[in-house]
């Protein structure tokens, strides 16, 4: 193989033994354990964080759509939706007391949704970084 001919994706010169010889990167019997170095894992991780702020936002924005716009409460669906804000808001509950129930909702529910999107969103840009 001379020095212009395009490398194999797994294998480099070994220049510490006259240039001309190959090695497989996929040798040794630590290979598994290896790091990537390519932040493939940190780019994994911040996918994930993302994707479940995303997913307690959309559940937080459901609630007070289906409360805004009078969802039967006794369907399972928007008991299964009510269930899931409150679980995701239960830190956020009552620290708005007005008397308008719909903005009440809006300001209760809104808020936990605004913060995991931020939150989560800014772990995510920080991984994505590494």
């Amino acid at each position: 193989m001379s020095n212009t001919e395009p490398l194999p994706e797994n294998q480099r010169y070994d220049l510490n033994q006259g240039g001309n010889q190959r090695y497989d990167l996929n040798q040794g019997a630590n290979h598994r354990y290896a790091r990537g170095g390519d932040g493939s894992a940190a780019r994994r991780a911040a996918l994930v964080i993302h994707t479940i702020a995303d997913i307690a936002a959309v559940f937080l924005g459901m609630w007070i759509l289906l409360y805004l716009l009078e969802a039967n409460q006794a369907n399972v669906f928007v008991e299964f939706v009510e269930g899931m804000a409150d679980w995701l808001a239960w830190w956020s509950q009552d620290i708005f007391t007005m008397d308008t129930d719909g903005l009440r909702v809006l300001l209760n529910y809104g808020l936990p949704a605004a913060i995991y999107l931020l939150v989560g969103h800014g772990i995510a840009a920080r991984l994505r970084r590494l």
